[in-house]
């Protein structure tokens, strides 16, 4: 997965991950909420690509 990604999607994840260690550190139920928002975003975002590019019949 990590080799699909690139290594600017790999420094954005790193950012990801350390942004929400950052905002736990203040808060964990802050930071435990801000991690369900982006996985939800996360899926849905996958299943738009995922229905575009069926669309046009590359998936």
């Amino acid at each position: 997965m990590l080799n699909r990604l690139g290594p600017l999607g790999i420094v954005g994840i790193l950012i990801l991950v350390a942004g929400i260690g950052v905002i736990a550190y203040a808060n964990w139920l802050v930071a435990a909420g801000i991690a369900l928002v982006l996985a939800g975003l996360g899926l849905v975002v996958k299943a738009l690509i995922s229905n575009v590019l069926q669309q046009f019949g590359m998936f």
